[in-house]
This record gives C-alpha cells, structure tokens and sequence, in this order.
C-alpha cells in the first residue's frame, strides 16, 4: 500500500513539475501542452455554486434564455466542447480572459476565460483594459479568489451560466460560470 502511496505521490509531481519535455524526452508541442493544462483544468475544483456576484444584471433581451438547450463551444474545461448544455442564468457584463497565479501557489494559469466585471476587486463600472493588472474575486477554480491577475482581452457582452454533461465521460458540472455568447450554437429545443 505505501509502494503505491509514494508511486502515486511520484506521479503527481512529474505531472505538476512544468517540464517541456514529453515521456519520450521529446520537447512537447503546443497542442500537447494545451492537451496536458486542459486535463490539468479538468483536475482542479469547480465551483458549483449558482450565486451570481453583486450587482450583475440578468439580460432582458438574451440569444439563449434560461431553460434552453444550447451545445458549447468552449474549451475552458476537458470535455466541454461539444457539450450540450442547459441555460441557467443569462447576463450583461463584461468578460475577461485573464492571466493569474493562484493563491494556492500553483503554476501561473494563462488566458483564463472567462471572469466578469464584479468578479473583479473595485472594478468599477467602466471596462477594463488589457495589460492592467487587478485582484479577482471569482471563485471559480481553486487558488483563484483574492489572485493577482493581468486582464488580456475584455468582451462586453451576455454571459451564460450552463450545466453541461462533459463529452469525455465526466462527472455532470452544474452552473458553470461563464460562457460568452460566441460559444453557443442553436437551441436544440426549449425545455
């Protein structure tokens, strides 16, 4: 039992340790990387909650209201492209892809997608810019509420809360927080 304890623990940290080089001593391409983070991102905690931030207006007039089944085409999380999903909340906001390192002292978590304008400390009302650096209060993954973060892109726009059964098999995932609009396709059907 310990020999597996340790193999186990000897595992994780190869798999954490931030190393370029693939099993095979080969330098890992970016599609491998990106394969590795969003497995990585699959691994960390998800918030469930479906409480909305302060502040946050619900969208009057939505593309996707709440109820309707949308498919996803994100890749925030493993398995979440291709889902199809429920609409739980629709909002007007604006989004953030942000670069941050977690509280938790994780590896830095680039171009996250997505936090909102009041999931950002004294954000304010007006957009932020890109390059400006901010203190989140999204707790969407773990290390990240109270994280440093740097706003790479800002997206006025309808954010969605969604529930999504996962493409690869996952565990269902309820009020995910966020998708944006362009990550939606066609209702299936109205529930």
């Amino acid at each position: 039992m310990n020999k597996r304890i340790v193999s186990l623990c000897l595992a994780a940290v190869l798999l954490t340790s931030g190393c370029d080089r693939g099993a095979n001593g080969h330098a890992e391409t970016a599609a491998e990387k990106e394969n590795a983070e969003m497995g990585m991102m699959s691994m960390h905690h998800h918030s469930d909650s479906g409480e909305v931030p302060k502040g946050l207006r619900e969208a009057e007039h939505p593309t996707y209201h709440v109820g309707d089944t949308v498919v996803i085409h994100a890749k925030h999380m493993a398995g979440m492209d291709g889902a199809t999903g429920k609409v739980v909340g629709a909002y007007n906001t604006v989004a953030y892809s942000v670069t941050y390192t977690p509280t938790d002292r994780g590896k830095p978590v680039r171009n996250h997608k997505w936090v909102i304008q009041e999931e950002i400390k004294d954000a304010g009302n007006q957009p932020l810019e890109p390059g400006q650096n901010v203190i989140l209060e999204a707790d969407h993954m773990e290390g990240m509420m109270g994280a440093q973060a740097t706003i790479e892109t800002a997206d006025r726009t309808t954010v969605y809360m969604v529930d999504y059964i996962p493409t690869n098999g996952g565990a269902p995932v309820t009020n995910h927080k966020w998708v944006v609009e362009r990550e939606l396709s066609e209702r299936l059907y109205k529930s």
